[in-house]
C-alpha cells in the first residue's frame, strides 16, 4: 500500500493544471511541463487539490502511484519556484565558464571540455570553481548535472574532480610504503 499516493497534492497560486486525454498539463511563470499518466492511474482535480486513484490490488499499480504523484507534484513544483543544482570544481587549474547555454570545463585533460545545456537549463558561473544549474524540470535538471559530474568524478584519495556541493566524498587513505631490507 503506497503511503505518498495517498497525500492530496495542492496546487499553489498562479499554477494552472489542466487534464486532457490521460495528459497532465502544469503551467506556471517558470514554464510549462505535461506528462502522460499510466493507464491503471487516474486523478481527480478538486478546487486547490488533486488526488492519485490507483488499484490497490495490483502491485504495479500501487507503485506507479506514488511515483505518479511525485512527479505531478515536482511539476506543480517546477513551474512555481524552479530547481537548482549545484556542482563544485576541487583540484589544481579545474576551472568554469559559462557562456548562453555552454558551459566550458578546464579539468586538467590535454583540451578543454565544452557541454551543451538542454535548452530547459540555465547555468550560472559565480566563480571559477561554482557551477549553479536551475531549470523548472527536475528530471533534465538532474540529468544535466550527472552528465557534468560525469566528465570527471571525484576520486577517492585526493577528492579531485566534479562533485555537487552537498556530496560528501569518503577518503581513502593512500599505500603505505613497505619498510622492510
Amino acid at each position: 500500500m503506497s503511503r505518498v499516493a495517498k497525500s492530496p497534492i495542492s496546487i499553489l497560486d498562479g499554477v494552472t493544471v489542466e487534464l486532457l486525454d490521460n495528459v497532465v498539463n502544469v503551467k506556471g511563470k517558470l514554464g510549462e511541463l505535461s506528462f502522460e499518466l499510466p493507464e491503471s492511474i487516474s486523478i481527480e482535480i478538486e478546487d486547490s487539490t488533486i488526488s492519485v486513484k490507483y488499484n490497490e490490488d495490483i502491485q504495479s499499480s500501487v507503485a506507479l502511484g506514488g511515483t505518479t504523484r511525485s512527479l505531478i507534484n515536482n511539476m506543480i513544483l517546477g513551474v512555481s519556484s524552479g530547481f537548482e543544482k549545484k556542482l563544485e570544481l576541487k583540484g589544481v587549474g579545474y576551472r568554469a565558464k559559462a557562456s548562453g547555454k555552454l558551459l566550458e570545463l578546464t579539468l586538467g585533460f590535454s583540451h578543454p571540455v565544452k557541454y551543451q545545456l538542454p535548452e530547459e537549463v540555465n547555468v550560472e558561473t559565480p566563480s571559477q570553481t561554482e557551477i549553479i544549474l536551475k531549470s523548472h524540470n527536475k528530471q533534465i535538471l538532474g540529468q544535466a548535472a550527472a552528465e557534468i559530474r560525469a566528465f570527471r568524478p571525484p576520486e577517492p584519495y585526493k577528492g579531485k574532480g566534479v562533485r555537487y556541493a552537498d556530496e560528501v566524498i569518503i577518503r581513502k587513505e593512500a599505500k603505505k610504503a613497505a619498510g622492510g631490507a
